[in-house]
Parts: structure tokens; sequence; C-alpha cells
């Protein structure tokens, strides 16, 4: 018979031998159960949430609410972003929906603001709301290009101003941003999009910098390709199916939501207390072609 104390999780071990056999293990939680208990990491913590009504910001709203967090909700289509704090305060979850349009500066300040006087913390921020418009830099339109710099990267920079001195106040905090694949590996005849999650990449690199001292993280995720209903629409208007796309990843399907959403939980979780500055891949492996 013999005791292990495991000190980074608190966790007591008994293990016990029969006949040089280990029988079995005995586990019990002696603190810090946050760590070994996904289910609550998030208790008692305050999550904003953008483009939180769209495939995988809905997944990462579920995720986090799931493991405790208060969740606000936040995207441009109001109907939709009450739908999802409404399915999970139904499900037992904590949420609220605060519609906003994150192209606008004020907006991007209020949402923060109203987050904040709600349960006066503001512990993780995930930077998930996006768009896409294609085209090479002879077909992409002035206003396309400025559509996308306006929400795919200078909101972010509107957003994180705002919330991080109350995170600094509050003691720390942990920013979880939506790059690309394509932001590290560029597609064809998308450089609009392109360059904006490169500059995502960038940004939150510079900003885990910057703000490692303060006990502020910042950490990105790269999808590549994801079930959404944009990558439905795209694969439909270039006359492809979900399947055709399945057949080019090597791990034999494109990715989930949920999947994506497991990442960014445990980024901005304390199980990833570390990491700061990582942008990690999520794509089964694929190439960009």
């Amino acid at each position: 018979m013999a005791d292990f104390l495991l000190n980074s999780g608190d966790i007591h071990l008994r293990s016990i031998f029969k006949a040089g056999l280990t029988a079995g293990y005995r586990i019990t939680r002696t603190g810090n159960e946050n760590l070994m208990n996904p289910t609550s990491r998030f208790t008692g913590k305050t999550a904003i949430v953008t483009g939180g009504a769209g495939g995988i910001g809905t997944a990462i709203c579920q995720r986090l609410a799931s493991e405790g967090a208060f969740v606000v909700v936040t995207d441009t289509n109001a109907d939709n972003a009450h739908k999802v704090a409404a399915d999970i305060t139904a499900s037992g979850g904590s949420a609220i929906a605060i519609p906003a349009d994150i192209s606008n500066e004020s907006e991007c300040t209020n949402l923060i603001a109203q987050a904040f006087e709600l349960r006066g913390q503001i512990d993780v921020l995930v930077n998930n709301a996006g768009i896409m418009r294609r085209g090479n830099i002879l077909d992409i339109s002035v206003d396309d290009w400025n559509d996308l710099f306006a929400v795919n990267i200078t909101a972010m920079f509107h957003l994180c101003r705002a919330a991080l001195p109350h995170m600094i106040a509050g003691g720390g905090g942990a920013i979880v941003n939506t790059a690309s694949q394509w932001g590290l590996h560029p597609a064809p005849n998308c450089i609009g999009y392109n360059v904006t999650k490169a500059a995502v990449a960038s940004f939150s690199q510079n900003l885990a910098r910057d703000y490692a001292p303060h006990n502020v993280r910042v950490n990105a995720v790269c999808p590549g390709e994801i079930h959404t209903p944009m990558l439905e629409a795209g694969a439909k208007r270039s006359g492809r199916t979900i399947a055709d796309l399945d057949a080019l990843v090597p791990f034999g399907r494109v990715g989930r939501p949920d999947e994506v959403a497991a990442l960014v939980a445990f980024l901005a979780s304390e199980e990833a207390a570390f990491m700061c500055g990582s942008l990690v891949e999520i794509t089964g492996a694929q190439p960009v072609a």
C-alpha cells in the first residue's frame, strides 16, 4: 500500500496493491477542485462572448455556461442573441443577451460598461465575432475591406481597451481571440479576411506581452474548416457539399463548433495558467490549399 500526494492538483491518491498487481486507486479531493472538475472551472466568473449567436459563438456560450460562467451573449442579431441566452437559462445556466454592433466604437464601450455593471467584474472576454469577404486585391471592394477591418480587428481593439482596466483592477483575467488558420497560412483570393486574421494573431501576441505582468492572459484560436452556417453557405456558393470538404481533411471531416468551444474554454481556464501569447491551430491537420 502506498500513498501519494500530488501538490499541483491537491489530489490524494491511495494505491492498493495485491499480489503484486495494481488493484485500483481511490481519489479524494482536498482543494483546487475547479482544476479537476471541468464543470466548475468558471463558477463565479463573468464571460463576454462576441458573435455569440453564430455557430462557433453559440457553442462557446453554451460551453462556458455549462462550466458555471455567467455569460454575456452579444451579437448584431438581437433575436438570436436573446435565444441563445434564453436556451442557456432554460438549461439551468446563467446568461443574458446584450446585442451590439461592435463595428461601432461607442457600442463596444457601452457593451463592456453594461456587462461590468451586471456583476462588477469581467473575468473572460472572448472576441469571437468576425465576418468573411472574399476576393483578391483587384476584386474586393473598398467597403468590404473596411468592413473586415472594422469587425475583425478594430472592434477587438476597442473591446480590449474597455475591458482591460476592469480585469487589471480585479486581479487578472483571460482574453481569447478567434483568429484563423488563414491568418497564419493565407488562402488564395481572400486577402481582406487573411490580413485581418493575421492582425488578430499579432494583436493577441502583443497584448499578451504587454499585460502578462498584470495577470491577464491573451491567446488566440486559429480554426480551420468548421461546420457552421457560414461554411455551409460558402460551400453552396462554390457548388460543393460538406462531404466534399470532409474529404479534404486528413482527419476525415471538418471540425465541429463544440470542439472549438472546448479549446476556448481550456484557454480561458486556470488549466491554461501558463499559456499566454499562444496561437493554437485547430484544423484536423488540413493544409491550406
